[in-house]
């Protein structure tokens, strides 16, 4: 993967989001296990604030209800958590849908993709590796390069740092 090619993408990703954000859409983002967590850690910046006193922004995590995760898991199927989310929630023509899967291949996060695919919602997909069977789905994909699931994690958590910093710039106009 060429270097410009990864940055290009990241900034493509800023601008989807800030535009999403700023045209009053909504940003839905979710993973499981690890990137659960990152999920969280993502709407907390972007809802609060990452640096800059602002408005709140209008940042959903689908993996932190979890009432629903396991009522839709115990009466449907674990892979259709992110997706029946969206099916209930999905209201605006500018929503983003920002799934992360060191894997790539978590299939709960294929299905919320394919769903956002069907319905006119743009994708990022946050990966390790070839991004996996994500990368199909995804509008943007932000995968790195590496095989270890911690150190995914490590460089994820500086990427989404560095796009939470810039989106909260552009965001503070509003």
């Amino acid at each position: 993967m060429d270097d410009k090619s990864f940055q290009a993408r990241v900034f493509d990703t800023i601008n989807l989001i800030s535009d999403c954000l700023l045209r009053n859409g909504t940003v839905y983002v979710f993973g499981n296990g690890g990137s659960a967590a990152d999920a969280v850690h993502i709407s907390a910046e972007l809802v609060g604030k990452y640096l800059i006193d602002r408005k709140a922004l209008n940042v959903i995590c689908l993996n932190s209800n979890t009432s629903i995760l396991t009522a839709l898991s115990n009466d449907y199927d674990f892979s259709t958590i992110f997706s029946r989310q969206l099916e209930a929630h999905h209201q605006d023509k500018n929503a983003v849908c920002w799934g992360i899967s060191t894997s790539g291949n978590s299939k709960n996060v294929i299905e919320a993709f394919k769903y956002s695919k069907s319905s006119g919602i743009k994708t990022i997909g946050l990966t390790g590796q070839d991004g996996g069977e994500l990368a199909e789905y995804s509008d943007i994909l932000l995968n790195v390069q590496c095989s270890k699931t911690p150190f995914i994690q490590q460089l994820h958590q500086i990427i989404y740092h560095y796009i939470c910093e810039k989106v909260e710039e552009r965001a503070s106009f509003l």
